[in-house]
């Protein structure tokens, strides 16, 4: 392909020509997996309410059982959506939003620092960052959004 890197290894330049693809559906997997790991966590060990209180108006983000609701279905149906690769670019952007206040509301006041309790805001802005860069490229050839011809 055009404009892509020299291989490293030449001898596997048709495997790196196969696996282009392939990565990506990793990433989009793991990225929500990951996620549906997070849902799963809140959806068996909380209630909304107890997650609406506790997480979300303890720190004033308001109205906090709606959001409670919203956060709870992205991270387990918009979550399976990316794994499968349905509707990627609408779960990726509200996911992306998601990560943006837990970035910037809920980590910015810690400070940057990766074994600081409670953690810094690189972790959050990382995995942000990862929802960008899906919601940028879509489900990728290997989805459900590419099958039915359309990415929404």
């Amino acid at each position: 392909m055009a404009g892509e890197p020299r291989p490293f290894i030449p001898a596997l330049a048709p495997f790196y020509e196969q696996s282009r693809d392939f990565a990506w559906l990793v990433v989009r997997c793991t990225a929500g997996g990951m996620l549906l790991v997070h849902g799963l966590d809140k959806v068996i060990n909380r209630t909304v309410a107890a997650f609406a209180s506790g997480s979300l108006a303890r720190r004033g983000i308001e109205p906090a059982m709606a959001l409670a609701y919203v956060v709870f279905f992205l991270e387990t149906v918009g979550a399976v959506c990316i794994i499968l690769g349905l509707f990627t670019r609408f779960f990726a952007a509200a996911i992306g939003i998601q990560f943006l206040i837990i970035t910037f509301h809920a980590h910015w006041p810690q400070g940057f620092g990766w074994n600081r309790p409670g953690g810094g805001w690189e972790y959050p802005l990382f995995w942000g960052l990862i929802w960008l860069a899906i919601g940028l490229r879509g489900g990728g050839p290997y989805s459900l959004d590419r099958k039915l011809g359309r990415e929404l």
